[in-house]
């Protein structure tokens, strides 16, 4: 397996590198970490290096200082069997993670780093990430706790996208020998008063069940389902369920059975990932689309 860690010497951003370490002990997979310089930023060189405003060195006479430090954290961090070497590039921070994602499995990093950008923020580096790249891409925060991966949330709208995110969700089981909650939001929000009728619960919870048998019969014993009605949106029922009942991960696909585009706000994926403490790994479902 391997796994792609962008960093930005952030202590936020090196705690990507320890859940990725953790990832990787699970799958034997390598970790390699990844710093994108963007030498117009009046932030990275005095941040990074404390070397000072030289707002405009050529990249080349960086490059190997910049390698060094995210060698020298990465290490302190990864195991030695589980790292690779680091990937040093030139350009703005989210379209090269995009452009190196191709390469990886996953891609773990951080909701916010050394800018001190909210989470909250539309246009925030790892919320483009999240949007754009078709590799499955883990949000950490610095409260999440990962454990070993072994209680994951795993939320289903029964489209063929949300589908996208089941084998991330058995594959981490099979290894954990953890449980995985199957859960299915029947939000009233969505629908008009006359169609708010109880008895939906129960096809909900026929299709939840089959479901289960077609996708899960493999580790049937380690998972549950439940249906889960709300008077709020998805993401606010998902929010409030996550709050009452801790994960160590949560697995959601980006695009759901609506079809709306990602890039229009109102997204679940997206609206969980800025709320919840939990990691959340995102199933992008428009691979090769």
């Amino acid at each position: 397996m391997k796994i792609l860690v962008p960093i930005d010497f952030s202590d936020r951003s090196k705690k990507a590198l320890e859940v990725a370490d953790t990832f990787a002990k699970l799958f034997n997979g390598m970790v390699t970490p990844f710093y994108s310089h963007l030498p117009i930023s009046e932030l990275d060189e005095p941040y990074a290096l404390g070397m000072g405003s030289k707002m405009y060195q050529k990249f080349d006479e960086l490059e190997g200082t910049l390698i060094n430090r995210v060698k020298e954290i990465s290490q302190q961090l990864v195991q030695t069997e589980n790292l690779a070497e680091p990937v040093v590039v030139l350009g703005n921070a989210a379209q090269s993670i995009i452009d190196a994602s191709d390469n990886y499995e996953y891609v773990i990093m951080s909701s916010h780093g050394r800018t001190g950008f909210s989470r909250f923020l539309l246009g925030s580096v790892a919320e483009k990430v999240l949007r754009l790249s078709h590799t499955p891409v883990m949000i950490v925060e610095n409260e999440s706790d990962v454990g070993n991966f072994e209680n994951i949330l795993l939320t289903t709208d029964f489209s063929d996208n949300a589908a996208e995110a089941y084998p991330h969700a058995i594959k981490i089981a099979k290894q954990t020998g953890g449980k995985i909650d199957l859960v299915h939001i029947l939000s009233f929000d969505q629908f008009d008063e006359k169609e708010k009728d109880l008895s939906l619960r129960k096809i909900r919870e026929e299709r939840l069940k089959i479901l289960k048998k077609e996708y899960f019969h493999e580790i049937s014993d380690q998972v549950n389902q439940q249906v889960i009605i709300s008077q709020n949106t998805p993401h606010e029922a998902i929010f409030k369920h996550v709050s009452e009942n801790p994960y160590n991960l949560i697995i959601m696909a980006t695009v759901g059975r609506t079809g709306i585009n990602y890039l229009m706000m109102g997204s679940t994926t997206a609206n969980v990932v800025r709320h919840v403490k939990s990691a959340v790994l995102s199933v992008n479902p428009k691979k090769g689309g």
